[in-house]
């Protein structure tokens, strides 16, 4: 039976965890709890952190030091599992970035280990140990936090480090921990972690086959509904729901009378919002792009993707790993209809394949 882990909770207003993290260029195992039911952006309820030496779960939500807090652990090297929610909920709570990251999911997938590996997977696979992941469902805000829940929160960095020196060992003997270091380091881009309000019409469930000034209303009305959920700080479909934005985009209600008799809008929401939706609506009416729905591959289309599937899948195989950590399909059709910037054409994936896919397309 696996021991809880020993771990010191540590409250910002002392220096404790100032204390405890490791001088400059440190390496340590990070993770953390954040909640989002009820925000656009997460809210940071608890970072744990590993050094050589401890086990720290240090509380961000009591005033206390931060930006003392945030400058050291910005400084030190993180290693982290599955890291892009951590990055965004701390680069939402500090607005910084680390100085480098080492992602212990991507590291295993190019070791031919599952693509989307969790970290107990990844402990019960590396050390034989099982953990119990008793508290997924904890409510993080609470104060105080029980014990049980904060040995579940510190079993989470528990293992990073000897990971990291495990998964580093196997990587530099295949000459491939270059290639985890750069899938990593892609994480740290700011913009994957600010939202694009003009691209907001693709979190749009039933959008993809509109056109014309339809399709124009609802890319507004998407673009809108983004903006008010960050200004608010709540979820998007609290601000309107995903149904009636395409309502609102398909009547195209004239005024404040016939925006009310959309189905499910509340009348309060209608006096709130009425002077807005009706500017973006005369705005589509004027809007003289020819708005097309996404186009599906024709026949001859359907046959090159299967060509680069299968040489994908041959790359992949040769080098005994899942097809979709070289590229997944999704990104292939996208390079077939234009994508000149996906990931397949920079890096180490460049010279095993990008170059080989680029001189296909071209014949």
């Amino acid at each position: 039976m696996h021991e809880m882990p020993k771990f010191q909770f540590v409250d910002l207003r002392s220096n404790d965890a100032l204390n405890a993290l490791p001088s400059s260029k440190g390496r340590i195992g990070l993770d953390t709890e954040f909640m989002r039911e009820k925000t656009f952006y997460p809210q940071l309820c608890l970072v744990q952190i590993a050094t050589n030496d401890d086990i720290l779960c240090v509380d961000p939500m009591g005033i206390g030091r931060l930006d003392s807090f945030w400058h050291k652990l910005m400084d030190c090297n993180w290693v982290v599992h599955s890291a892009r929610q951590d990055i965004e909920a701390l680069f939402h709570a500090s607005i910084r970035m680390p100085r480098s990251i080492f992602d212990t999911q991507i590291a295993a997938g190019l070791l031919g280990m599952a693509p989307q590996l969790g970290y107990a997977g990844l402990v019960e696979e590396l050390f034989g140990i099982v953990l119990t992941k008793s508290h997924t469902r904890a409510d993080w805000t609470r104060r105080p936090l029980s014990t049980a829940a904060l040995e579940y929160a510190a079993e989470d960095v528990e293992y990073l480090l000897p990971a990291y020196e495990l998964l580093t060992e196997r990587l530099v003997k295949l000459n491939r921990l270059s290639w985890a270091k750069e899938d990593s380091s892609n994480l740290l881009e700011p913009s994957l972690y600010k939202g694009n309000s003009n691209q907001a019409i693709n979190r749009l469930k039933g959008s993809r086959n509109l056109q014309g000034r339809t399709r124009a209303a609802a890319v507004r009305l998407a673009s809108w509904r983004e903006d008010e959920a960050k200004r608010y700080n709540r979820p998007r479909q609290w601000i309107m729901k995903d149904a009636i934005l395409l309502d609102i985009a398909r009547i195209n209600p004239q005024n404040q009378e016939s925006l009310a008799t959309i189905p499910g809008l509340a009348p309060r929401t209608v006096h709130r919002t009425a002077n807005a939706l009706l500017q973006i609506l005369g705005e589509a009416q004027n809007d003289h792009t020819e708005y097309e729905p996404l186009q599906k591959s024709n026949k001859q289309q359907k046959g090159i993707l299967k060509d680069m599937l299968e040489i994908v899948s041959a790359c992949a195989e040769q080098l005994g790993v899942v097809a979709e950590i070289i590229a997944s399909k999704k990104e292939l059709s996208t390079i077939l209809h234009g994508n000149q910037n996906s990931r397949v054409f920079t890096g180490w994936r460049r010279e095993i394949i990008g170059k080989k896919l680029l001189e296909m397309l071209k014949n």
